[in-house]
This record gives structure tokens, C-alpha cells and sequence, in this order.
């Protein structure tokens, strides 16, 4: 035997009308999470694999390199992450020995730049190139899409050297097909005054930029790396 109630209709119009609703947001539940889950899919990451330039010596946390040219870029509509892999002190044998954990599943381009502490330390431009050619070949074999930052060597160790530092970063750009920008601090030896750069620009080390250098360095470096970010949509 079954049993049949109905309800009375201003009850039946409740139920039907919590349903309805429920139903709804339900729906619009599902679509959030499956557009949430698309965005965060489609976000861009980019790496930044360098030294005390990348990693913001000296500077307070949100004027760095990295938070800058974030916000360089977000300023000028390219959506995109970056994660600060620079280390202070760091050279090309280090940068090779942490490219392989920084190129993590969720990294999608590379800005490598080292090479500024094997000049200061005047270390053999051979072994320079050797790291950075393993680096990127390590990056290649992802494959991950590269940005290499070169840095003009000082000329405490003579021409030769000088000359034989500069060749490393065009050869391996060529080699491996990556995206080149010559020198990291081009912005600044641009200037006119060294004196006046120096004193304006730079930390009291007349070696690390400061929060204002930066943002010159990041001007000028900006449209490469938005330029990289575009090969990853």
C-alpha cells in the first residue's frame, strides 16, 4: 500500500523555490571552481635564477628586483608570477647546481641571470660558460622558454678577460635559441654622469643598486621579459 500527501500549495511553491535555488548555486558553484580551477592552470610563472641583483641585497622586501619588475609588468597588463630564485653571493656553479629544483612543475619560463660574481672573483670565462651552457641546457630539456641576462665584466682582470667574459652570453643565447638581453645594469651605464650614477642610484657598496636604480633597471629590462611572458600564453 502507498501513501500520497501533498502539501499545501503556498508549501510546495517553498520547496520548489529552495530547490530552484539551491540548484543554482550549486551551478554557480561548479562554474567557479572549474574557472578558478582554469585560472590558476593558465597562470604564467616565471623563474628568476640569479645573485644579489635578482635576490634584492640590501633593499627593503617590496623594492627588490623581483617584486619590481612584477609590478612593472602587472602595471602594463601582463599577467604573470615571478618566484625570486637569486641568492646573494651566487655564482654560475651555484646557479647549475639549483636550476634543476627551481624549474618545479608549476614553472613555465626562466630569467637566468649570473655571471656577475665569477667577473668579481675573476673567475676562468671556461668555466663561466661551461655552467651557464649547462644550465641552460637543463632548461632546454624541460623544455622551458629562457630570458638570458648577461653583465659586463669589470676590467680589474684586463681586456682579454674582459673580452672573453662579454663573448659567453651572445654564444650560448645563439646556441640554444633563448631570448637575450645583454647586460642586467644597462639601464644605469647609460647614464651620462658615472659619478652622479653612483651616488644617486647605487647602495653605498657602488655595487648594488638601490631602490631607485632598480626601477631604472626594471624600466629598461621590462618589454624583454614581457616579451618572454608572451610566448608563454
Amino acid at each position: 500500500m502507498s501513501l500520497y500527501f501533498r502539501l499545501p500549495p503556498f508549501f510546495e511553491y517553498g520547496v520548489k523555490f529552495t530547490i530552484n535555488n539551491l540548484s543554482v548555486v550549486l551551478i554557480i558553484s561548479a562554474f567557479m571552481a572549474f574557472w578558478g580551477g582554469a585560472a590558476k592552470a593558465d597562470q604564467i610563472t616565471i623563474a628568476v635564477l640569479g645573485d644579489s641583483l635578482v635576490q634584492g641585497y640590501g633593499l627593503p622586501q617590496d623594492a627588490g628586483f623581483v617584486p619590481q619588475l612584477e609590478g612593472w609588468l602587472h602595471r602594463h597588463g601582463v599577467d604573470v608570477t615571478l618566484i625570486n630564485a637569486g641568492v646573494s653571493g651566487d655564482t654560475s656553479a651555484g646557479g647549475l647546481s639549483r636550476v634543476d629544483w627551481t624549474l618545479g612543475p608549476d614553472v613555465d619560463g626562466l630569467i637566468l641571470s649570473l655571471g656577475a660574481n665569477d667577473a668579481l672573483r675573476g673567475i676562468d670565462p671556461d668555466v663561466t660558460r661551461s655552467n651557464l651552457d649547462a644550465t641552460l641546457k637543463i632548461a632546454a630539456s624541460r623544455p622551458v622558454p629562457v630570458l638570458l641576462v648577461g653583465i659586463i665584466a669589470p676590467g680589474n682582470y684586463g681586456p682579454d678577460y674582459q673580452d672573453r667574459f662579454q663573448a659567453i652570453y651572445p654564444a650560448l643565447a645563439e646556441k640554444y635559441g633563448v631570448m637575450f638581453y645583454a647586460n642586467f645594469i644597462q639601464a644605469l651605464v647609460d647614464l651620462p654622469s658615472r659619478t652622479a650614477t653612483l651616488a644617486k642610484y647605487y647602495q653605498g657598496d657602488a655595487l648594488h643598486p638601490n631602490a631607485d636604480g632598480v626601477a631604472l633597471i626594471v624600466g629598461a629590462m621590462g618589454p624583454a621579459v614581457a616579451k618572454l611572458a608572451a610566448t608563454l600564453d
